[in-house]
C-alpha cells in the first residue's frame, strides 16, 4: 500500500503543525505518510517550534515507506485544493460526493452542509436523501467492512414533525426517500426525532446516520469526540480523509494545536485503503 497523502490547505493555519505533531508521534502506529507543501515553509515551521522533524523532499511517493522511519517525509511546491468537489472533479465522478464525518461510536452523514439553514431547508429534496444514503451504504460495505448496513434518518422538525403537526417535510420529502432507500435494497430507519437518536443505546441500532443540515450531523459528532473526529469524502475512486476541524487562525504558528484528529484521518485513511484492496 502506498503512503498516505496529507495537502497543505490553508498555510496560515495550523496544518503544518499539526503534521508536524503527527510524525512526532510516528511511533504510535501511525501510518506512513508525506506531506505535499512548500519545503521552506514547513522546514522554517519546525525550527521556530524547536521541533527535531528533519524535512526533505522525495521524488515519488513510494518513496515514503522507505525512509519514513528515519527521516521526515515532505514533497515541496505541489498544491491541491482542499474542496471535495475539485477532487470529484479531478476524478472524473459524475456523482456528487458525500460528505462523512467519522469518530469511533459515530459516523454521520450531512445531506445538505454549508447552507444558512433557510436554504438548506428549500434545498432538502427526496432525490438528495436517496443519493446520500446509496453512496453511504455503499462506502460502508466498501470502506468500513459493514456486511448489511443499517441507515438511521433524522427527521428535519422537532419530534420529527409529529404527523405533520410540527412540519410536513417528513411526509412530503423524507418519507419518499426512505420508501426508495428500502425499496433499492437499503435498510433505512425513520424518520427518527434527531434529539432522541443519538445517545448511546441509539447509537447501536444503526451504523450511519443521515440529518437533514450541517450542524444536525456536526453537533454530536463534535460532542462525543471534538479532537478526534474524521472528515472523509465518500464516492471517490480514492480514498480522502482528513481532520475535522478549521485552521484555527487564533492559535496557529504557537506550538499548541492538538494533531487528534489529524493521527486519527491518518489511521482511518489507513484502514480503508486496507479494506479496499481485500475487496479488488
Amino acid at each position: 500500500m502506498l503512503p498516505l497523502v496529507v495537502t497543505m490547505g490553508e498555510p496560515a493555519g495550523i496544518g503544518g503543525e499539526i503534521t508536524l505533531k503527527a510524525w512526532l508521534g510516528r511511533g504510535d502506529s501511525i501510518p506512513a505518510f508525506y506531506l505535499i507543501d512548500d519545503l521552506d515553509r514547513i522546514a522554517g515551521l519546525a525550527r521556530r517550534l524547536g521541533w527535531p522533524v528533519p524535512v526533505r523532499p522525495i521524488a515519488a511517493p513510494e518513496e515514503a515507506s522507505a525512509v519514513f522511519a528515519k527521516d521526515s517525509l515532505y514533497r515541496a511546491g505541489f498544491q491541491y485544493p482542499g474542496h471535495t468537489e475539485y477532487l470529484a472533479s479531478l476524478a472524473g465522478v459524475a456523482e456528487a460526493p458525500v460528505m462523512m464525518l467519522v469518530c469511533p461510536v459515530l459516523r454521520v452523514v450531512p445531506v445538505t452542509i454549508h447552507l444558512a439553514l433557510r436554504q438548506a431547508i428549500l434545498a432538502l429534496r427526496p432525490s438528495a436523501i436517496v443519493h446520500a444514503g446509496r453512496v453511504t451504504a455503499a462506502a460502508l460495505g466498501r470502506d468500513f467492512g459493514v456486511v448489511a448496513p443499517t441507515l438511521a434518518i433524522a427527521g428535519l422538525n422537532p419530534h420529527a414533525g409529529e404527523g405533520g403537526g410540527l412540519g410536513c417535510e417528513e411526509i412530503e420529502i423524507i418519507e419518499p426517500a426512505i420508501a426508495e432507500l428500502r425499496a433499492a435494497g437499503v435498510d433505512a430507519l425513520g424518520p427518527l426525532a434527531a434529539d432522541t437518536m443519538f445517545h448511546a443505546e441509539a447509537r447501536r441500532s444503526y451504523d450511519a446516520a443521515l440529518c437533514m443540515y450541517h450542524d444536525q450531523a456536526l453537533i454530536p459528532l463534535k460532542t462525543i469526540d471534538f479532537h478526534g473526529g474524521v472528515n472523509v469524502t465518500l464516492g471517490l475512486p480514492f480514498v480522502r480523509t482528513s481532520p475535522d476541524h478549521g485552521t484555527a487562525f487564533a492559535i496557529a504558528g504557537r506550538g499548541v494545536a492538538r494533531a487528534e484528529s489529524l493521527i486519527a484521518a491518518l489511521r482511518l485513511g489507513a484502514d480503508m485503503a486496507a479494506k479496499r484492496a481485500v475487496a479488488h
